[in-house]
């Protein structure tokens, strides 16, 4: 099965750092440790002060439910009130390249 990545940019709110989005994502990241096809989850944050969330699954269906469970389900979770809504860019894309390490013979 291919690949995909659940893409989403955002800024945090008004006073708020990224540090108070990652620790508000703690029952998120309960969330998607159960949903099927759930792969892992990278948190990254630009020089601007953009956060970049990732977070890929093994295939579109499984990327769709799971994405739609963070507004559905999840819409309570207080990683909701530590975002700027305004600048939320959100995306689920197919990965046509993966390229790992190989790993070292023993």
């Amino acid at each position: 099965m291919p690949d995909v990545l659940e893409v989403t940019t955002l800024k945090p709110a008004p006073g708020l750092t990224v540090q108070d989005f990652i620790t508000a994502n703690a029952d998120i990241n309960d969330y998607l440790q159960k949903q099927p096809g759930f792969q892992w989850r990278r948190i990254a944050q630009t020089q601007d002060g953009t956060i970049i969330d990732i977070v890929a699954y093994d295939s579109m269906p499984h990327a769709r439910a799971g994405a739609a469970g963070i507004t559905g389900v999840m819409g309570h979770s207080p990683v909701h009130a530590t975002i700027d809504h305004s600048s939320v860019d959100w995306q689920l894309t197919d990965v046509l390249q993966h390229v790992e390490k190989p790993h070292a013979a023993r």
